[in-house]
């Protein structure tokens, strides 16, 4: 039987140790990486804790619980410390995501205690590139969005995610948050969009940026546009921005039922190394 003193929350100190197990992994941990790089190890600048697993006194993995929960390089033995220890706080985030051996097994061990789920998606393959497109011209249209253009890449975001997450980010709080984040967003310049006639046509952002690797998120094409190619160049354009200027490594998830979708990232040049998974509540 595990004991408590098996897993602790980590503390400022343990930022080096924690730094260099996400690094480990630098695709696959991007979107948490990116979050202790910019704000450490404090819960309350992090926005949840940071688990960690010790093994012969050595930390070797970690599991962030903030809105999402997160397993990071996480062994059987961390799975089921993390799983004991969510269990006893109780669940207090919207989503479990992940590699999706390590996040199925934590899921496996909460759907006792924590289930049912809103939505679980078991395979989201893990897509990746270097280089730019080599079949599709990236659209020339496709741009960063501007800080005084909030008020027309919102509703294109607000449909985007409630067309993928199945609740508007509008609920609870009014979208404050989510508005919030999408700001934060277009001020680092990770925010792109093709907008025709003062509407956006196509739009996507890098969401988590290291040196190392950057993630896209987001990708949406208007209804009234879809079938005509553009998420593809698109795409083509936002891996360019990527590329040059944010990491040299580009990795996006996306949805296996998706067939559409998944092709259009292959045409582009995005290769499948791995897989996702996301428990949604």
């Amino acid at each position: 039987m595990l004991t408590q003193t098996t897993t602790r929350v980590l503390e400022p100190a343990d930022l080096g140790a924690a730094l260099a197990v996400l690094e480990s992994a630098p695709v696959e941990n991007a979107f948490v990486t990116a979050r202790v790089r910019m704000a450490g190890l404090d819960p309350w600048r992090l926005g949840g804790e940071m688990w960690g697993w010790y093994s012969e006194g050595r930390l070797t993995s970690l599991c962030y619980a903030g809105a999402n929960l997160v397993p990071i390089c996480a062994t059987p033995e961390a799975v089921r410390a993390f799983a004991d220890r969510a269990r006893r706080i109780g669940r207090r985030c919207s989503s479990i995501v992940g590699p999706a051996g390590p996040t199925g097994e934590l899921w496996r061990l909460l759907e006792p205690a924590w289930g049912p789920a809103r939505d679980v998606r078991a395979h989201q393959p893990l897509m990746v590139t270097e280089e730019p497109s080599a079949t599709v011209t990236p659209d020339p249209l496709v741009r960063r969005v501007r800080k005084d253009e909030m008020d027309v890449i919102m509703p294109a975001c607000v449909a985007m995610f409630t067309e993928e997450v199945g609740v508007s980010p509008m609920a609870g709080d009014g979208g404050l948050l989510y508005q919030a984040r999408v700001a934060e967003l277009v001020a680092a310049g990770r925010s792109f969009a093709r907008i025709d006639d003062g509407k956006v046509v196509f739009k996507a952002e890098i969401g988590a940026a290291t040196r190392q690797a950057c993630q896209i998120q987001g990708v949406w094409v208007a209804p009234e546009h879809r079938g005509k190619g553009l998420s593809e160049t698109g795409m083509a354009a936002v891996l360019q921005y990527a590329l040059a200027d944010i990491a040299p490594v580009v990795s996006l998830y996306v949805n296996d039922y998706n067939t559409p979708a998944r092709a259009a990232y292959h045409r582009v040049g995005f290769r499948e190394t791995g897989a996702f998974m996301s428990v949604l509540f």
